[in-house]
């Protein structure tokens, strides 16, 4: 990313931070550069990156996009496949710039 990187975060409460991070990283691994283990991933999309950290009850996502466009985009995509994949909780994810 060059300097002009917009950041965003978010950490979302959950009792299955790992699980969910993992599913993220398996789905959009078989079309983006991925790395993940247990603790943290990594997804490399054509529109900014996003790492996640799963810790004891808190999945955190930080994203690095070009432009406001982008994030906003990037953020629907990742928000969109983690409420889909851990429909069984009411989540909140409430992104703020970093």
């Amino acid at each position: 990313m060059t300097e002009t990187t917009l950041r965003s975060v978010a950490d979302v409460a959950t009792p299955n931070a790992s699980r969910h991070m993992q599913q993220l990283c398996k789905h959009f691994g078989h079309r983006r550069p991925v790395t993940f283990d247990e603790q943290a991933g990594r997804i490399g999309f054509d529109i900014g990156d996003c790492d996640l950290r799963a810790r004891d009850g808190v999945l955190h996502i930080a994203l690095a996009s070009p432009g406001d466009e982008q994030m906003a985009r990037l953020q629907d995509v990742v928000a969109r496949h983690l409420l889909r994949f851990a429909f069984r909780e009411e989540m909140r994810i409430d992104w703020r710039p970093v």
